[in-house]
């Protein structure tokens, strides 16, 4: 034990109020992130597409739309985009308005939560790898996994202020999940995983492989020892009950179809056939492994067999698009490209901490004196081994990448660095120490990446960067809202979002695969003939059109048909049907008004 002044036990101190001191770091953190980024939540500076619309959809609810209706009708009029979410991410935003509002006033409000909200799944997050770590290394270890945590550059991202999309509750979700697993309490721990994949799942299927997988290793458990059967009883009941509360409380009116990319009636029924069975299984409970695994090898086939044949439409793209739009658009969305399509100052700090995770889990079993540690560190290996694996598909992965990688990093951090404080020559001690620390929690990538130069320099960045802040400010949109009264501007796919955010006018699509008929339209409109693009316009009864130069989608109609209508725009040659709308010299726009008598 580690004494203190006076007798001050840190160790116990760490030990018995642990969550207290987590939770009193996660305020400090929090408070910190709201300080250092007040510039930006004070003008509502929401930087992704998703963020931006997740506060209309909140707006919307607190505007009155129904709760089943998640249909945006600021974009695409006059039917409204469909949006494949559920409502369970608005509530804390909407709770943060609704509580600020009598205060600050709507606009305030909205700018407290939204950069408040993102904090709160981070505080779940701390807390359940702080529980995880406790469990596994020591009582005291969890200050380590936080200062870790800290690190991991891509998760941290999902949960810094103004980040309000889905993403961090679902990161959230994973942490407790990975909790359930290394819970020595089997019930409780098998509650634990089925109600935070049920959670997960009623928020998007984005962590969907993680969910089957933590799935498929409380039923090897079981398979491997008997006694593991109370973890699978309650994760199987919690599994199939929560899905189906969350889809009953929260699917939109557009998820009762038969969709493969939401909690729609085709993963409620797997959940709930998985579930059924593997209770049914762990009330048969056989004394022999190899019938346990027969039984559970049989369910398994089942419930797969019996997907394929029910839902063969889900085999394939779970977005349902065509071709033409996965060739179009989705294709080219960077964060479905695998890592190794991405830079080199991108890719390795994602992809060093997931190695680091994967080794530290190895040796943490490998030392573990127990059935149960040993197990669930080889469920954390696991885990992050997919994660891992997962970035060679889509480099979207990296968040929960590195999340499940911080386990195995801080169990290898307790072993290495307290070997170099115990060393008997100071610089050992010190220098050794931090050089280890760096190395097993993945800091040393940041070095990496800053002193050694593999990328090929790439001189339009910058000019594509300058034109997506800039057409996404607020002052920009301030001045679409002064220039114009409410109007329908047809503009990027990429740019809808915030526009209807930031301004009263309506958009023509926004980056959500289930309208693809919106997205297509606009690119055939800026790819294709001049003359083809009013016809399109007309259809949405669009008044004005509103491009913004070298903004990043902009260059893929250029590279695409360098002689489309957008490609003209850009070389100077307008249609006498396209009337100029005057704006500032510095403006980052260009504009005009669509006449259709001409």
């Amino acid at each position: 034990m580690t004494k203190g002044i006076g007798g001050f036990d840190l160790e116990r101190e760490l030990d018995k109020h642990w969550l207290r001191w987590t939770l009193l770091a996660w305020a400090v953190i929090a408070a910190w992130y709201l300080w250092d980024r007040w510039g930006p939540i004070n003008g509502l500076a929401l930087g992704d597409t998703d963020d931006n619309m997740r506060l209309m959809q909140v707006r919307a609810l607190l505007d009155g739309q129904g709760w089943y209706d998640l249909r945006q009708y600021r974009l695409s009029p006059p039917g409204g985009l469909d949006i494949h979410w559920s409502r369970l991410v608005d509530l804390p935003i909407a709770a943060l308005i609704l509580l600020f509002k009598p205060f600050l006033g709507t606009a305030m409000a909205e700018r407290l939560a939204c950069g408040i909200a993102p904090l709160l799944p981070l505080g779940v997050t701390m807390a359940a790898l702080g529980l995880t770590v406790r469990r596994l290394i020591a009582p005291a270890a969890w200050p380590l996994a936080i200062i870790i945590l800290m690190g991991c550059t891509a998760t941290m991202l999902m949960f810094v202020p103004l980040r309000i999309d889905h993403h961090g509750w679902q990161l959230a979700c994973l942490a407790l999940t990975v909790a359930g697993l290394a819970d020595p309490r089997r019930a409780r721990g098998g509650l634990t995983v089925g109600l935070s994949s049920a959670a997960s799942l009623t928020i998007g299927l984005e962590l969907l492989p993680y969910c089957a997988i933590a799935g498929a290793i409380v039923t090897l458990r079981w398979v491997w020892d008997g006694g593991e059967v109370r973890r699978m009883q309650a994760y199987a009941l919690s599994l199939a009950g929560g899905s189906t509360l969350g889809f009953a409380v929260f699917a939109s009116n557009a998820n009762y179809a038969m969709r493969c990319d939401a909690l729609t009636p085709v993963w409620l029924s797997v959940t709930i056939a998985a579930g059924v069975p593997l209770f049914a299984l762990s009330l048969l409970n056989p004394a022999s492994r190899a019938a346990r695994l027969g039984l559970a090898a049989v369910a398994g086939a089942a419930i797969a067999g019996g997907f394929a044949g029910l839902f063969p439409q889900c085999l394939s793209r779970p977005e349902g698009v065509s071709d033409e739009l996965y060739n179009t658009w989705l294709n080219n969305v960077r964060e479905a490209r695998p890592i190794y399509k991405h830079s080199f100052a991108m890719g390795f700090p994602i992809a060093v901490l997931p190695v680091i995770g994967i080794i530290g889990a190895a040796v943490a079993a490998m030392r573990a004196r127990a059935a149960d540690p040993l197990v669930a560190w080889a469920a954390i290996g696991l885990f992050t081994a997919f994660a891992g694996a997962m970035l060679l598909w889509q480099i979207r992965a990296g968040p929960a990448a590195q999340l499940l990688a911080v386990p195995g990093a801080t169990a290898l951090a307790w072993i290495v660095v307290p070997w170099f404080l115990g060393h008997k020559w100071m610089p050992v001690r010190i220098l050794g120490s931090v050089a280890a620390f760096l190395i097993v929690s993945g800091l040393f990538a940041g070095f990496v990446v800053k002193y050694v130069k593999v990328d090929t320099p790439r001189p339009n960045r910058a000019v594509v960067a300058r034109a997506n802040a800039r057409c996404m400010s607020a002052a920009g949109m301030s001045l679409l809202d002064r220039t114009l009264p409410p109007s329908t501007l047809f503009t990027h796919v990429d740019l809808g979002p915030r526009l209807i955010v930031m301004t009263h006018h309506k958009g023509i699509a926004g980056p959500y695969h289930r309208n693809e008929r919106a997205i297509l339209d606009v690119h055939h409109a800026f790819t294709g003939k001049p003359e083809a693009f009013r016809p399109i316009a007309r259809r949405y009864g669009a008044q004005y059109l509103l491009v913004c130069p070298n903004m990043a989608e902009s260059t893929v109609y250029r590279a695409r048909e360098p002689n489309g209508f957008y490609g003209q725009l850009a070389k100077g040659q307008v249609p006498a049907w396209l009337d100029p709308v005057k704006l500032p010299r510095n403006a980052p726009y260009k504009l005009w008004r669509i006449r259709y008598d001409r």
